[in-house]
């Protein structure tokens, strides 16, 4: 693979919360039912495993790094194929807010539409996120 194959988008979404706030939500796997559907409807922990069955790719686990103070959410999706997916994620202080940033990476041999399609998905789930977290007004 040449490095001009590899590409990355980093798509974020400002949240009208403080950072602990956001990173103790979302960094619990049992609420990426209600705001992460792109890894499915449904959660539950099998072992020391997270195990998403519902998943649109089909059932795949969830393992997130260790819980930590500084924002990071970074967690790996072992697909059905059994390859594992690095999705970085963190959640940035914006003065009282935070900024939640989710690099999406394309994986080889992912077409733009594919890549495209993950990119929306993401977005979606960025935005459930957002209104989840944001007191209503």
């Amino acid at each position: 693979m040449h490095s001009t194959d590899k590409e990355s988008r980093h798509l974020s979404v400002f949240i009208d919360r403080p950072v602990a706030d956001v990173y103790a939500y979302a960094s619990d796997p049992s609420n990426l039912p209600a705001w992460a559907r792109g890894l499915g409807g449904s959660i539950e922990k099998i072992g020391d495993q997270w195990v998403a069955e519902s998943s649109p790719m089909g059932r795949v686990t969830v393992a997130f790094a260790p819980g930590n103070d500084l924002g990071v959410l970074d967690h790996d999706v072992t697909l059905p194929s059994g390859e594992t997916v690095y999705n970085p994620v963190r959640v940035i202080a914006d003065g009282t807010t935070s900024e939640v940033v989710f690099t999406l990476r394309r994986r080889p041999g992912m077409s733009d539409a594919e890549f495209q399609r993950d990119a929306d998905m993401v977005t979606a789930d960025l935005a459930r996120l957002k209104k989840l977290m944001e007191p209503a007004a």
